[in-house]
């Protein structure tokens, strides 16, 4: 498309922009005008000519995405997306206020226009990876209306010093995702000082060895940037783009231009006055926005709101006469469970809970295109293998494949399955082992806050991984996660629990899952299932006479629930007591139930109360009391066989029935 534009105005727009920065951090007493600043011209320029968005429809989906992944410059953002009719002035004005859509990093779930939370660096160009990812599977199977848009991303300094961002960045160069535009802010600033004392990086050679096509322009040069967009804009295969604008930190400030000073520090009261003047804006005046300037500015950008209506009206009329369109259209966005068409093996049978997710994944990508992802160089260990055999893998030659090569890039992996996620159409898997979930934290928490139904995938849980020892044995890691908000986090005890799990990730929603699965075979065991209740009583020793009062509690998760069974039967026997034994497959859920369910679960009449599971104890106290038996791993273990391991740390049935026998003596006296 021919963008009109006017440079007198165009430096008007900016410095309208930048008055609204300088405004809002000074108002707020916080936030990081410098970087804004700097990026200024480019984004103004972007979301003014070139970025296809329609703000009646923010939604629209086939919208290009501007993910702001260095995220402290969120008062652009905030800024051009007032001047587009999405935010109020009063929300510029309650810039890092509580209960305001301003705030200090931009929230997805919360702002509209906001594609991705960002805030912590590096993590907004790996989703950007993801959502390129997503547009082009979207596009290979669904056909060229959902083509023809790009994912942009703004990055800082700061984000390509994460790893995170690096490895996201190797991807998408293999991947050859040239739908991906990355503008890249260098005004070699940072909050410490020059970029200089602690990187030396030629960026440019390392992009395009990671190949990558690499422009470099002076940022505050509006030809070059324009030209720098055109030719973004006129690509339709290739590499991923970086494009490397120079820029000066404050660009514009009357004093502190260059300072990196200005990074996260409001610009002072006389020097957003002085550089008021200098930007042809009013001294004494706050929170300028001319009617001139809204104008300019959506000159172009509002054509979109009829292009969006006019795509919608195609799917529309594609959906009611293509009966195969509308079949696959639905598996990515009609919101139904996903069919799960796999049985539970009898009772008794051995079947490790990752064999069984394997079997779970393979089926539901099968039936449904929404099901992406894959594991961190591990398909093997993970039972991801069968899926990518099924679904074909994602590549420059295969883009309607949906297993990802991640390779050993747990944290990036993590990230691109969020920006999948925020892409829409997709319910993204990632896996690995659990201990190394500790790689991944940070993007399993942000899809967490971003309500995103991504499904995090550890399996080897436990001590009982074996043999490769201490280094890759989880002990405290399913405590740690549970902290995490908004996080389901599932440790399920046997095949069918699992199966029950996968069957609640199916349906969708707007909270990640978190799947803590066993290396070693589990049995299969009886009676009712009731995962979606957090916490259930999965064996009663009394099944048939349930009046006599309970004598003992045992509260058990994933591979020890089959222990803690065998220990009940066989306690029940010694002492001739009433034995109950909860699966607690899901603390969060747990938590959800009503009053009356949770008393039946905790039935806090019992004075003995025990809780088995292979790792920390710390935190079971809230099922057994602090006068409770815990019993658990409380420190590394060792390199040995699981059999080994069990013995060593009292995990047999025996070992746990004679600890418990040992724990209610003094109960009964």
């Amino acid at each position: 498309m021919m963008h009109t534009y006017n440079e007198v105005m165009d430096q008007r727009l900016v410095g309208v922009i930048k008055g609204l920065i300088m405004d809002a951090t000074r108002k707020a007493n916080s936030g990081h005008p410098g970087g804004a600043f700097s990026s200024a011209d480019f984004a103004a320029i972007l979301f003014r000519e070139y970025l296809r968005f329609a703000p009646n429809h923010p939604k629209w989906h086939n919208r290009d995405r501007f993910v702001l992944s260095a995220g402290h410059e969120s008062m652009l953002l905030y800024s051009l997306l007032h001047l587009m009719g999405l935010l109020s002035l009063d929300e510029v004005k309650a810039f890092r206020q509580f209960g305001s859509l301003t705030p200090g990093h931009p929230e997805a779930h919360l702002t509209p226009g906001v594609e991705a939370t960002t805030g912590p660096l590096g993590q907004g160009i790996a989703m950007a990876v993801g959502m390129a990812v997503a547009q082009q599977q979207q596009e290979s199977v669904l056909g060229t209306a959902f083509g023809g848009h790009r994912v942009f991303c703004l990055v800082g300094d700061g984000d390509l010093q994460e790893d995170v961002a690096l490895g996201a960045c190797q991807l998408a160069g293999h991947w050859a995702l040239h739908s991906l535009v990355v503008y890249y802010d260098k005004n070699d600033q940072q909050i410490s000082g020059h970029t200089g004392r602690v990187s030396s990086v030629d960026f440019p050679a390392l992009f395009r060895a990671m190949q990558w096509e690499v422009l470099e322009i002076d940022g505050h040069d509006h030809k070059a940037i324009r030209q720098s967009l055109d030719f973004a804009c006129n690509r339709s295969a290739g590499k991923p783009l970086l494009i490397i604008g120079q820029t000066i930190m404050a660009k514009g400030a009357a004093t502190m231009e260059g300072s990196h000073k200005t990074h996260g520090e409001p610009l002072k009261t006389d020097e957003i006055a002085a550089t008021k003047a200098r930007l042809g804006l009013d001294p004494a005046e706050f929170f300028q926005v001319p009617r001139e300037i809204e104008d300019y500015f959506q000159s172009n950008l509002l054509t979109y709101n009829d292009q969006a209506e006019d795509w919608n009206r195609t799917i529309a009329k594609c959906k009611n006469e293509d009966a195969a369109f509308r079949l696959i259209y639905d598996q990515y966005f009609a919101e139904k469970p996903i069919d799960l068409d796999v049985v539970a093996s009898p009772p008794g049978t051995q079947v490790a809970t990752r064999v069984t997710f394997g079997k779970a994944l393979e089926a539901m990508g099968k039936n449904s295109t929404a099901i992406i992802g894959g594991s961190a160089d591990l398909e093997p260990s993970n039972n991801t293998a069968a899926f990518a055999a099924a679904v074909g893998e994602f590549s420059p030659s295969n883009r309607s494949g949906r297993n990802l090569a991640f390779g050993v890039r747990e944290f990036p992996m993590t990230a691109i399955g969020n920006g999948m996620a925020l892409y829409g159409g997709f319910l993204p898997f990632g896996a690995t082992f659990l201990t190394f979930s500790d790689y991944s934290r940070n993007a399993i928490r942000m899809s967490a806050l971003m309500e995103l139904p991504a499904l995090h995938v550890f399996t080897h849980d436990s001590i009982f991984l074996g043999e490769d020892g201490p280094t890759h044995q989880s002990v405290e890691h399913l405590m740690s996660l549970r902290l995490i908000p908004q996080l389901q986090v599932c440790r399920p005890a046997d095949e069918r629990e699992t199966l029950a799990c996968m069957r609640i990730w199916g349906r969708g929603g707007k909270r990640p899952m978190l799947l803590a699965l066993t290396r070693q075979a589990v049995p299969v065991l009886e009676g009712p299932v009731a995962v979606e209740r957090g916490a259930y009583v999965s064996y009663d020793t009394d099944a048939v006479d349930t009046d006599r009062p309970i004598g003992l509690m045992i509260y058990a998760s994933g591979s020890e629930v089959w222990v803690a069974r065998d220990a009940a039967l066989r306690i029940s026997q010694i002492r001739n007591i009433r034995v109950q034994v909860v699966s607690v497959v899901c603390w969060l859920w747990f938590e959800e139930q009503d009053k009356e369910y949770k008393e039946l679960i905790l039935q806090n009449s019992v004075l003995a109360r025990v809780s088995i599971e292979a790792g920390s104890t710390l935190g079971w106290q809230r099922f057994t009391g602090m006068d409770g038996l815990n019993i658990g791993v409380d420190c590394f273990g060792h390199s040995a066989p699981a059999e080994a391991l069990a013995s060593h740390f009292g995990l047999l049935p025996e070992q746990v029935t004679q600890r418990i026998l040992e724990y209610l003596n003094p109960l009964s006296t």
